[in-house]
């Protein structure tokens, strides 16, 4: 592990660490927005998508 952890921590690797974690960010943001998404449609309310993206 300590040996991993020196690998991430050199500077030609930072960048790719931090796409990596915005990635899992976004991934997070992404499935957060589809599950209520799909909520509003189960529960009929369709049209509160579309008023939220226009926001």
């Amino acid at each position: 592990m300590k040996q991993f952890l020196w690998i991430l921590c050199q500077p030609d690797n930072l960048p790719i660490v931090g796409m990596v974690l915005a990635l899992g960010f976004l991934l997070g943001v992404w499935l957060r927005q589809a599950l209520r998404n799909d909520r509003l449609i189960r529960d009929g309310h369709p049209e509160e998508i579309e008023r939220e993206m226009r926001r």
